[in-house]
């Protein structure tokens, strides 16, 4: 509207002129203020149909705008690069027009290639020179910073002017873990402990060492020519499980044999709640004090640091959009285990037993994965032998020791996430289920029968 408004005046003036009012042509200054304006993008061209016949033209910027007369009354501009410029053209009866041009970056690739991104955003992109400016409301974070990447490529600066929408309450995500743990002992030990008082004239013991065998205190010899059997004395620290003796051979046997069989089970139940994409974690278990040498300035003083251990839950829920949930989970069973803990400078540092697996699953609400296969399975195997008594066929096995320790444990991980709500204003919260009244209301028959109870129940 304007612009034809514009070329209507410029019209009216050169009629004008040819009727012969030439006094009322406009000075520079007020030529100037009404310079028409006209806006090019780098690289495009337009052309301008001039009311008269064209004597001149003259442009500020040949660098940023080409100016070049096709007919008599037609002008060719070509915007060459990024920047404001002025254009007088001179017409053949001495009127003067001025146009003010500002060439800019061509968005129309970054607008079209933003609308096919993200149809659902409002967005406006503007240009000044070099510089892309956005602004708008869009959804997230994720698709300003996207907008954003998208705008460099087309100008070396991007002024982001985005308004984030506010955003949705996160919904909260409730994981259900049981943990089940199953630790099963099975120990079997067999020796034998042979000692002599004085049978066949002979004193003595017969032991592998594992266990512990009766010593020698005292002992007084036959002198020669009498009868009668040496005193000999013998203590006895452990006589294990089975003690036989008689007195008539002076002959002696401790037995230790021992079978048992221990059944452990461990479970525990932790419900875990967060938003998503964030992480949760817990530990049920406990630290342990670990003593660490100091360097530098400190070096060789001795400093506690703790360590943790127990069972230990680390998982990143995320919601799709597909309606389930993707998990990040981490879990970790660790015990300590003295039997490979190291002793330095008096200190007993226990080692740690660690069972530890990672995975990622997808699940509908409500729906269950189960972890499983995290078995520690061991056998020990001690056997102590006397040399060559241990050797016979049938005998052997009274101067034979064995030790033998089996242990299987195996745990097992139960995970269901839920998609959970915080309770409402003024809702009653859900108490513990007690299977009967932990607290009886007072009233008056209760009040007599504690009055009864009190007095030793006689009315």
């Amino acid at each position: 509207m304007m612009r034809d408004i514009r070329l209507l005046q410029c019209t009216v003036r050169a009629l004008l002129v040819a009727a012969g009012f030439g006094a009322l042509a406009l000075t520079p200054a007020s030529a100037q203020s009404s310079a028409e304006e006209l806006r090019l993008t780098v690289g495009k061209s337009v052309v301008i149909d001039y009311p008269a016949d064209i004597r001149q033209i003259s442009t500020s910027s040949p660098d940023i705008v080409d100016a070049s007369p096709v007919t008599t009354r037609e002008i060719l501009l070509h915007g060459k690069g990024l920047g404001s410029a002025t254009m007088i053209v001179w017409s053949k009866s001495g009127q003067r027009t001025f146009y003010s041009i500002n060439v800019d970056l061509n968005l129309e690739p970054l607008k079209r290639l933003t609308h096919e991104t993200f149809p659902d955003e409002t967005v406006q992109i503007r240009s000044s020179r070099d510089e892309i400016t956005l602004t708008g409301r869009v959804s997230s974070q994720p698709v300003a910073d996207r907008l954003v990447a998208m705008a460099a490529s087309f100008g070396k600066t991007v002024v982001n002017n985005l308004q984030i929408a506010p955003q949705p309450i996160e919904k909260q995500i409730l994981l259900r873990v049981k943990f089940a743990e199953l630790d099963r002992n099975v120990a079997e030990n067999y020796g034998v402990n042979i000692i002599s008082t004085g049978a066949t004239n002979t004193i003595g013991r017969v032991t592998t060492g594992q266990f512990p065998a009766p010593s020698l205190t005292s002992i007084t010899p036959n002198t020669p020519g009498q009868s009668s059997a040496a005193n000999t004395n013998f203590t006895v620290s452990d006589a294990l499980n089975i003690f036989a003796f008689r007195p008539d051979l002076n002959l002696g046997a401790f037995i230790k044999a021992l079978q048992s069989d221990g059944i452990l089970q461990i479970l525990a139940e932790p419900n875990l709640v967060t938003t998503n994409g964030q992480e949760a974690n817990f530990l049920v278990g406990g630290e342990f004090p670990v003593p660490v040498l100091q360097g530098g300035a400190n070096s060789g003083a001795v400093t506690i640091q703790f360590r943790e251990f127990g069972i230990r839950l680390r998982f990143t829920p995320l919601l799709t959009g597909n309606a389930t949930i993707k998990m990040h989970l981490q879990q970790e069973v660790s015990t300590i285990d003295l039997a490979d803990a190291v002793t330095f400078n008096g200190f007993t540092i226990p080692a740690l037993s660690t069972r530890r697996a990672e995975t990622n699953v997808e699940l509908g609400q409500g729906q269950s994965f189960i972890v499983a296969g995290l078995i520690d399975n061991r056998e020990n195997d001690t056997f102590s032998k006397i040399p060559g008594l241990g050797n016979l066929p049938i005998f052997g096995a009274l101067f034979k020791t064995r030790s033998q320790t089996k242990s299987r444990t195996e745990l097992v991980m139960l995970v269901t996430p839920e998609i959970t709500a915080p309770i409402k204003a003024g809702e009653k919260a859900p108490l513990p289920y007690m299977p009967r009244d932990f607290l009886v209301p007072i009233t008056p028959a209760t009040r007599a029968n504690s009055d009864l109870m009190w007095k030793g129940g006689k009315k």
